[in-house]
């Protein structure tokens, strides 16, 4: 009797390695162009010392101060969601390459998965130097004696599985709506900024609006992470870490599943339409 199945055996083969194969060139641009660390966290860092300055100006609490490069640090991963998730798939297609996506016998979603794992380590990076010089720039202290750091890892996490996830939902989506894809990427930046409550607490928007922009996953893990790392007192939560955790989790499934359901209608379109492969002028 078989101890395993050959199919499911090379199902997961291609799965892993087309996965490993689209995140290798992300990850090797990490070593062979380390300039971009002097060239693009310093632009980001603009933006949270404008916030910084006008929170004391007003003599806002320190804490807001926290708020805002934390929020900075988190926007570097929408960003990427958007540019290097969202908007990917149309570039391949322009390039040439989404034809050979398509008709390739590994999975889209792990192509999709790959360009995600990639994107994650290296925005984890611009990430980091941002929180880094961030806190030291503003003498921000993020976490008190009370923080649980495996908590905010968790959180962390989660809150990065469900903005992925939406971010291959927005890959096949941008691709299906052809040229609007470039609009729409566009069109979902800046309010995004207001609606997840990078620069402020989300509670400040109210209960209609607040439940509303949970369908982000950035706003619910921003404000699970600002619960985390900084004293109750001064968090000025949205929801209890626990709830955003259970509704980030609902998020990630969601929409992984819509990514699976918008990839297969895309393939279809593709192989019976043969549409998706041309550039469109």
């Amino acid at each position: 009797m078989p101890t395993s199945n050959p199919t499911w055996t090379r199902t997961a083969y291609l799965f892993w390695s087309a996965l490993g194969a689209r995140a290798y060139p992300r990850l090797v641009w990490l070593v062979r162009a380390p300039s971009w660390l002097l060239q693009e966290p310093p632009l980001p860092l603009l933006g949270i010392a404008a916030f910084v300055l006008v929170y004391r100006t007003f003599g806002a609490p320190p804490a807001f101060e926290g708020f805002v490069v934390l929020g900075g640090t988190m926007s570097a991963f929408w960003l990427n969601v958007l540019w290097s998730m969202g908007a990917q798939l149309y570039w391949e297609r322009d390039a040439g390459n989404l034809e050979l996506y398509i008709i390739a016998p590994a999975p889209m979603m792990a192509i999709l998965a790959g360009m995600a794992l990639g994107g994650i380590c290296t925005t984890l990076v611009r990430a980091t130097v941002i929180l880094l010089a961030g806190s030291i720039i503003f003498d921000v202290h993020l976490g008190h004696p009370e923080t649980s750091w495996l908590a905010v890892a968790g959180v962390f996490v989660v809150t990065l599985l469900a903005l992925y996830g939406l971010g291959m939902c927005f890959a096949s989506a941008f691709l299906l709506w052809g040229r609007e894809a470039w609009h729409t990427v566009h069109l979902l930046q800046e309010p995004v900024y207001l609606l997840s409550g990078v620069n402020y607490p989300l509670r400040y928007l109210g209960q209609p609006t607040a439940w509303a922009a949970s369908l982000i996953p950035m706003s619910l893990g921003i404000d699970a992470l600002r619960q985390l790392l900084f004293p109750p007192e001064q968090a000025v939560g949205f929801l209890p870490v626990p709830a955003e955790l259970a509704l980030l989790t609902v998020l990630t499934i969601a929409y992984l599943i819509l990514a699976r359901w918008l990839l297969a209608v895309l393939e279809k379109k593709a192989r019976a339409e043969g549409r998706l492969i041309l550039k469109q002028h």
